[in-house]
């Protein structure tokens, strides 16, 4: 059954565009279709803004799940859901707007259509007017914003007249929809009246009745040993037998007695009694597993001015919730009588000593949590929240703009710094504020750069001020394949947490929005087919909204082997061919259970897969980060030895079974690292939280005698039940620890105003070979960071005593390009590398292709060794100390630090108006603004064929077509380099961007990029794709291409494919989408992705190039240099060749007239 499941999925997809024609083919139309539900429009007339509506409300971005065919065009709601994930439009839409990809509303187009905000949108050929056939539409939804609740009312008095009871309180939802706020209007408390006269436990009883009950935990298994209770009285009146039953006399049936269990490893249960009989009741109590607490909301930063209040909000999860806080401010532990906090913590009227650092911490009978700092700060009387000066942002300019001779010309085109304001007098007071005001751009100026022969636009920001902000979201993207070949998981489920949030397309590739307040994203992938272990991971995103991309490695579960549930079974953990297993599992005989706790007594299908890191290769399929909350609440590092997942099922039973208890045993000569062996422990991850929680300890298996024979193998160990969670690990709690800085660089010139952010950089733990440190013999952890504006802190291992007793291997990847550090052959340079000798020697920094120039040279090695106090070159980096992290963070781009570059650098873009796309925040509405909307950025490429004898540089013009606002502006310049294929000898291509056709900024009308394709060189075009220049023919106005060294056209409206040369991509990231597309472009196709460059495969215009004579400059280069000069020598030669072409016909003209 298990290979249909893709078949399905496909199936679920199809059913939902199948019941929308369905639905659609037998309702009549209601009423007038119009081209926004609700609000009848006019051929021309612009969508309503967002001040045209009384709720507060915004649109989404466009739709487009169906291509008109067959009976016609249909956007359903659940198809949308379904493909783009079901938190892309709200449950209850207000409103739906449909128009045609070309951007015209049904009404201008003449077509009959259906509109419905709760079940999306149709379009019937049938109904259409004779000869008429459905356009292809894409939708967008009214959705309210979300609505926040008001501050709680007083308590109510407590129920009853005696003894336990209840009190109540409410809040309000200011929305004008009433419901429309998350959460419940109602909250209920405990309270105790005085005691209630009569009976009491020590004088009222039954003697002849019999309470009967039974503790077992949520998957119905039950736990004998539990100890029994009575509330109010904290005697143990009865303890559960093997099967989880206990009996207890004296109770009266009808007393609804509340009844308490407790178990060693579980949290407190509690039931009431109910009467089944006359004479007995019965109970059923519930214990679940204790988990230490872990944050699911950390306390955010703040701005306020003083006299304002604020509300910082922690929140943690575990079993059981943890109910107990306290609040630090700058690490001092805040008084709780004084400032009466929970989980929440108000401040009012804010002083400015109150400013400063805030954390919390939360408690449950499992541990505690420390949560992430926040700051706070507090604006003086007449303090500005905002200065109005820019601050420094260099641009680089066009080559063309540099003087000869002096390299790239930059300039400062200023920004802002995105900072928060403080809110309104009164602001703050409930929890989860956001804030809504941040300092951004208040006025841009129009400036004129001159260059060589021309002028060049740009908007330079002429002051800041505090504005609306535009909300952060964290984006991830990325792709799950199998480790081992490659393959994509098709439909796998996605899961946050524990709670479910989509499926991987076909291709494996995933989007996920980060929750807000989160610091860990922990995401689990399930394979439908079963043949892969479930992929756990911590994944690192950019918090202010910038997107990243992950490729994430799927394990394929070992092979099945068949057990005897009667028999007693050994299963080799690790097996390599140099080397023998690293433990073994051992399952005694009569140790399977099913899940309700009985007996399982039939044959087992086992499959047991170990990530063995002493296999280099397998560190990216280890589950999770490899961290644990310790003594302290703080997440700390382990290192593994190994990690194994377990599957036990009855054959062709999807039943998982449970075992136990089993032995887990260490071969101890495995374990090297002094103080290892008295340290390991045994782990069980929990997938919610993406955190390992110790199972147990392991102890030396004693020899008979009390000795062990030389030759005989001694073993650790440590015994586990294999019940809910799979997934465990062989870790030791390790106490040396540091930070390495690493910075990405637009270029192997490492200019500090070029620093790549989004680049997810990798830095993998190594244990050396004694007296080989390039040749480690296992890998102990690992851990991702992602580079932000001042770059990326990683946690690492390392040691002060013994230089090489860690050492590491870094990676850098951005999308799915790969990075290079600086060289290290012959030896390694201190100013290329960014660390400062004599410390740069003792890390023994060595780029991978250092021994072998034909290895890859994606990475670096370096021994980790800890700064030693006083040691001068040691003070500033790369390397800090753990308790340093805040000086890793904070430290200058002049500080030591390893580095990376882009491989990819032949690439340069030009915006009229300034915009950073690693920071979402930075964006600007203009109507020359190259991403018209800062929620949903649209990628566009051109493939561009060259065939010649080198590399050349294609550049893309891209100016306003058809918008009379902006028609002949310029939007902003494109260059790319030409790539060779390696398969095709003297031809190579390029991806080149071009701003994509559609509406500007205000949504009013829409813009068909003028585009101008040129290579440098002396080229000419040869050829354009047929379908290109069809289309372009059948969506006038066309542009005139007499200029045979160019193409020019109005782009499209349409997204385009591969089959047009033209590749398309829309994101909630400018980056994700542009690194997707050209991923497409690269391999030719709408849906693969290629690094190596196929040139042939969905091209759409061809140049041929030549090398210019010896001595002479190409056009392009002249046209940089001296456009003037150029043009008169091109008129010139156009004179002297129409006089040649005139003079032999004027001399037949003349003997004609003879």
């Amino acid at each position: 059954m298990a290979p249909l499941l893709p078949l399905l999925c496909l199936g679920v997809a199809a059913a939902q565009l199948a019941s929308a024609r369905d639905a659609a083919s037998t309702q009549e139309p209601p009423g007038p279709a119009w081209g926004l539900q609700g609000r009848p429009l006019h051929p021309g007339q612009p969508s309503p803004t967002l001040e045209g509506w009384e709720e507060a409300s915004e649109w989404t971005s466009w739709f487009n799940v169906d291509h008109p065919g067959g009976d016609g065009d249909f956007e359903s709601l659940a198809a949308i859901r379904f493909y783009y994930g079901p938190t892309r439009v709200c449950p209850r839409p207000l409103a739906l707007e449909a128009r045609t990809t070309d951007w015209a509303l049904p009404s201008a187009v003449g077509e009959r259509v259906h509109l419905s905000p709760a079940r999306g949108f149709w379009c019937l050929n049938r109904e259409q007017p004779r000869g008429r056939r459905c356009s292809n539409y894409h939708v967008r939804f009214r959705c309210p914003l979300e609505a926040a609740w008001g501050a709680w009312g007083p308590w109510g008095p407590c129920s009853g007249s005696c003894g336990p009871g209840r009190r109540l309180r409410r809040r309000s939802c200011p929305s004008p929809a009433g419901g429309a706020c998350p959460g419940r209007p109602l909250e209920a408390q405990k309270c105790v009246r005085p005691q209630c006269p009569g009976c009491s436990p020590d004088t009222c009883g039954c003697p002849d009745h019999t309470l009967l009950g039974s503790v077992l935990t949520p998957s119905g298994r039950p736990l004998p040993g539990a100890r029994v209770s009575l509330r109010d009285d904290p005697d143990v009146v009865a303890t559960t037998d093997a099967r989880g039953a206990f009996r207890v006399p004296g109770i009266c049936a009808s007393s609804r007695a509340n009844v308490s269990a407790q178990r060693d490893g579980f949290s407190a249960g509690t039931a009431q009694a109910q009467a089944n009989s006359s004479v007995s009741a019965v109970v059923t109590v519930v214990l679940h597993q204790l988990e230490k607490p872990y944050l699911v909301k950390h306390p955010e930063s703040r701005v306020r001015a003083a006299g304002q209040n604020v509300t910082l909000c922690c929140k943690a999860s575990g079993t059981p919730t943890p109910k107990k806080y306290s609040w630090f401010h700058n690490g001092t532990l805040l008084d709780r009588r004084q400032h009466r906090y929970g989980s929440h913590l108000e401040l009012r009227g804010l002083r400015p000593d109150q400013a400063g650092s805030y954390h919390c911490k939360a408690w449950n009978e499992a541990g505690a949590v420390r949560s992430g700092t926040a700051q706070l700060t507090v604006l003086a009387p007449g303090q500005p929240a905002c200065d109005p000066q820019p601050l420094e942002h260099l641009i680089r300019l066009p080559d063309d703009c540099a003087q000869p001779g002096s390299g790239p010309a930059y300039l400062n085109v200023g920004h802002c710094p995105d900072t928060p304001c403080p809110g309104t007098a009164g602001s703050g007071a409930r929890c989860g504020d956001s804030p809504a005001r941040c300092c951004s751009v208040q006025r841009l100026e129009k400036r004129e750069v001159r260059c060589a022969g021309s002028v060049l636009p740009v908007k330079v920001v002429a002051e800041c001020g505090c504005r609306k902000c535009l909300p952060p979201r964290g984006l991830v993207r990325g792709r799950v394949v199998a480790a081992d070949s490659g393959e994509p998981l098709h439909f796998a489920r996605i899961l946050v947490g524990l709670e479910p949030v989509g499926f991987t397309s076909y291709q494996g590739d995933f989007t996920i929005e980060v929750p807000p307040s989160r610091e860990r994203l922990v995401v689990t992938f399930v394979d439908p087919s079963g043949e892969f272990v479930d992929v756990v991971r911590v994944l690192p995103f950019d918090p202010r909204g910038a997107g990243v991309y992950h490729e994430v490695k799927a394990m394929r579960k070992r092979a099945p082997v068949i057990l005897e549930a009667g028999q007693s079974h050994t299963i080799p953990l690790g097996e390599l061919e140099a080397a023998g297993p690293l433990g073994e599992l051992v399952l005694p005989p009569g140790a399977f259970r099913r899940a309700d706790g009985s007996p399982y007594t039939g044959p087992v299908e086992a499959r047991v897969t170990f990530v063995d890191p002493r296999d280099l290769g397998s560190a990216d399929t280890a589950p999770s980060d490899l961290r644990f909350v310790d003594g302290e609440g703080e997440l700390a590092p382990l290192r593994t030895y190994g990690m194994f997942s377990v599957d036990l099922r009855a054959p062709g039973s999807a039943e998982q079974l449970h075992a136990g208890p089993v032995a887990v045993r260490v071969a101890a000569d495995q374990i090297r690292m002094a103080g290892h062996v008295e340290a390991l422990k045994l782990w069980s991850l929990n997938p919610e939280s993406g955190l390992w929680e110790e199972e147990g300890g392991f102890r030396r298996e004693g020899a008979p005698g009390g000795r062990a024979r030389r030759e005989e193998r001694v073993f650790l160990v440590g015994n586990t039940e294999i019940r809910e969670r799979r997934l465990f690990n062989l870790d030791v709690p390790e106490r040396r620890r540091c930070f390495v800085k690493v910075r990405a660089y637009l270029s192997d010139k490492f200019a500090p105003n070029e620093q790549v952010e989004g680049v997810v950089v990798t830095l993998v733990n190594l244990e050396p070979a004694p007296g080989f440190s390039a040749n480690p013999r296992t890998w102990g952890r690992f851990d991702s960071a992602v580079t932000g504006p001042n770059g990326a802190c990683l946690p690492a291992f390392c040691d002060a005593d013994q230089p090489d007793a860690y050492t590491a291997l870094v990676t850098a990847t951005l999308g799915g390009e790969e990075l290079e550090p600086a060289p290290s052959r012959p030896q390694p340079d201190a100013g290329a590398v960014g660390v400062a000798q004599p410390y740069l020697g003792r890390l023994g920094y060595r780029r991978t292709d250092h021994d072998d120039p034909a290895f890859k040279r994606n990475g670096f090695r370096i021994n980790l060794a800890k700064p030693r106090p006083g040691e001068p070159s040691e003070a500033s980096g790369p390397v800090y100390p753990w308790r340093s992290l805040r000086e890793c963070q904070d430290a200058p781009v002049t500080a030591s630090h390893f580095r990376f570059a882009r491989v990819e650098t032949d690439r340069y873009e030009y915006n009229v108006v300034p915009f950073r796309e690693a920071a979402p925040a930075s964006w600007t509405g203009d109507l020359l603004a190259w991403w018209p909307n800062p929620q949903e950025f649209r990628a566009c490429f051109l493939k561009v064929q060259i065939r010649g004898p080198q590399e050349y540089t294609v550049r893309s013009h891209n100016a306003g077509g058809s918008h009379p606002r902006t028609q002949g502006q310029l939007y902003g310049l494109r260059d790319a380099r030409s790539v060779r294929d390696p398969q095709r000898p003297g031809t190579s291509a390029a991806c080149v961007e071009f701003k994509c056709s559609g509406m500007l900024f205000d949504q009013q009308q829409v813009d068909r990029t003028l585009v101008t394709v040129m290579p440098q060189g002396s080229c000419h075009r040869v050829a354009v794709n047929g379908l290109l220049k069809d289309y372009l023919a059948r969506h006038p106005p066309p542009v005139p291409t007499d200029d045979p060294a160019t193409f020019a056209m109005l782009a499209p409206l349409d997204p385009l494919g591969h089959n047009y040369g033209v590749y398309t991509v829309t994101d909630q990231s400018p980056r994700l989408a542009k690194e997707i597309a050209i991923g497409r472009c690269f391999d030719g196709s709408s849906d693969g992705v290629s690094r190596e460059m196929k040139a042939d495969a969905g091209t759409a215009v061809t140049f041929q190039c030549q090398e210019p004579a010896a001595g002479r400059p190409n056009l392009f280069q002249r046209l940089l240099e001296s456009p003037a000069a150029v043009l008169g020598d091109i008129r010139r030669e156009m004179g002297q060749a129409q006089s040649r072409a005139l003079g032999p016909l004027r001399t037949r003209r003349g003997r004609a007239r003879q």
